[in-house]
């Protein structure tokens, strides 16, 4: 059994560690690089959890959050911000949008691993 996460980055070089990081780890994963394919993703196959880069060239990844939040199959994924923006003002706003934590830029992976275990030992697994 494995966790299901959603990678959204548009800059292919986190992308692409991020990815091949989560899968290391033993996850499935599937990308999004803008909010349209994090949606379409989502409604193919809702994730575990979302790792979410909250700046999305000109697109606000928390856009997505809110989405995820006005519908009810898909409020509870958790959804971990993974950002440049640690600004103590820019983190308050990303919890306040619904994000479960942050992980900031550049990614310390023994933090992340302990926020995907956090968020996931609850969450449903796929065969």
């Amino acid at each position: 059994m494995t966790h299901w996460i959603l990678l959204v980055e548009d800059d292919a070089f986190s992308r692409e560690l991020l990815c091949d990081w989560l899968e290391t780890e033993g996850c499935g994963v599937t990308t999004a690089t803008d909010l349209e394919g994090a949606r379409a993703a989502i409604a193919q196959q809702p994730p575990d959890a979302i790792l979410l880069d909250v700046q999305l060239g000109a697109e606000n990844g928390l856009e997505l959050v809110r989405w995820l939040r006005e519908n009810r199959s898909y409020a509870g994924i958790p959804v971990i911000a993974v950002t440049a923006s640690v600004a103590p003002t820019a983190r308050e706003m990303i919890l306040q949008s619904g994000c479960r934590a942050i992980v900031s830029k550049p990614v310390d992976f023994r933090q992340l691993r302990a926020e995907l275990d956090r968020w996931l030992s609850s969450a449903k697994t796929h065969l």
